[in-house]
């Protein structure tokens, strides 16, 4: 009887619950022929239809909630979207892409003091072959060692670990020796030169954006006039940018592009004129007399125009950037340095072999491919980056 009576309850229930249903319908239906509804205005539920929907994670905990009722489960705190990552700063992507350099150069200097007890000489002699295994070079390794037994002298240091610490500060110390900010007056011409595969294109585009951006007004000459494809190349940066290219016809002479790079610069006030020249060193003679030659044309055409000849150097050549700098050196009055790849290699340490033995300042250097990846050279905030844990 008492199971009878359930399923009973349970078929009534059915019934009003289908019953409750045909009212609610035969109540929202309009009745038939009814004319007056057709004149209406569309009832406020349409105009929610249109709005926007609720953000996915209230929707999603309101789901959430309802199942937990109907489970009696607890409801679970809804998942944090991860937060995109912002955008690096330049000191970050210079930390960041110092990072194989430094470990290169600190990890060799630490595994060398790890095997010592005291201060002598076999421990100077081992720390002057891992800091030239780190491409800081023959002659800056000796100097930054000797600079360091005169400072744990100096300071009487007895304790082995110290040591690192000294060779940091010696480092910081050589980077940041004479380091003068660039100020370019108005009119400046800067001739950009450097080998073929160095980024020296590409570091000129970066350059051009760069003083875009400080507000100056800038100009490019094509006067890399034989090697193939320059003149286009240089083309696509000027479109990239927004600035005039003056060109001629592809091996045609480089001082008559500047010459009327030059003019035409000085005709509509532009700020910089930035020449892409000698992307070769085959002749040391040539250079030096192709350069003359185009210093010539710039002081005759704008005596009041301000000049800079910059050496571009890839970093990641190590020794060899630093043997082309020499070489460029001898034939060429070089005013600064622009060294690329520094976030793509570990022999970074070049940098202060340039400052140690060419007495050259490096004007910019560049830790990415962005166009804006090109910076002016901090040697405080280098310094800061290549040694801060």
């Amino acid at each position: 009887m008492a199971l009878f009576n359930f399923f009973k309850k349970k078929e009534d229930k059915k019934t009003n619950q289908a019953e409750t249903e045909e009212n609610i319908l035969t109540a929202e239906a309009p009745e038939e022929g009814d004319v007056s509804l057709e004149n209406e205005a569309p009832p406020e539920e349409e105009e929610t239809l249109t709005a926007e929907p609720e953000p996915k994670a209230e929707q999603a905990e309101e789901e959430q909630k309802e199942t937990a009722e109907e489970t009696g489960e607890e409801p679970r705190e809804p998942e944090k979207e991860e937060e995109a990552p912002k955008k690096k700063g330049f000191f970050a992507k210079i930390k960041s892409g110092l990072q194989k350099t430094r470990n290169n150069i600190l990890s060799g200097v630490e595994q060398v003091l790890k095997g010592f007890s005291e201060i002598d000489d076999d421990l100077y002699d081992e720390l002057e072959e891992a800091l030239i295994m780190a491409d800081i070079g023959v002659e800056t390794s000796l100097e930054i060692i000797s600079r360091t037994r005169e400072t744990v002298k100096k300071e009487k240091i007895k304790d082995v670990s110290q040591v690192k610490n000294v060779i940091v500060r010696v480092i910081t110390d050589m980077l940041t020796e004479d380091n003068e900010p660039l100020n370019l007056p108005s009119p400046s011409v800067i001739l950009v030169i450097g080998v073929n595969g160095v980024g020296k294109t590409t570091t000129i585009g970066k350059l051009t954006s760069f003083y875009k951006s400080e507000g100056r007004s800038v100009m490019l000459a094509a006067a890399d006039t034989f090697r193939a494809a320059a003149i286009d190349q240089l083309m696509v940066w000027g479109e990239r940018n927004n600035v005039t290219v003056i060109k001629h016809s592809e091996n045609s002479d480089p001082a008559a592009v500047v010459f009327d790079a030059v003019a035409a610069a000085r005709n509509r006030k532009t700020d910089i004129l930035i020449c892409d020249t000698a992307g070769r060193l085959h002749n040391k003679k040539n250079l030096m007399e192709e350069l003359k030659k185009i210093s010539r044309v710039i002081t005759k055409e704008n005596e009041a125009a301000h000049k800079e000849t910059f050496l571009v150097l890839d970093a990641t050549t190590g020794q060899n950037a630093l043997q082309q700098a020499k070489l460029f050196k001898e034939a060429c009055d070089i005013t600064g340095i622009i060294l690329t790849k520094l976030d793509g290699t570990a022999k970074g340490g070049i940098i202060i072999a340039i400052k140690n033995e060419l007495k050259i300042p490096v004007r910019f250097i560049g830790v990415g491919e962005g166009i804006d990846d090109l910076r002016p050279f901090d040697a405080e905030e280098f310094a800061k980056a290549l040694f801060e844990e």
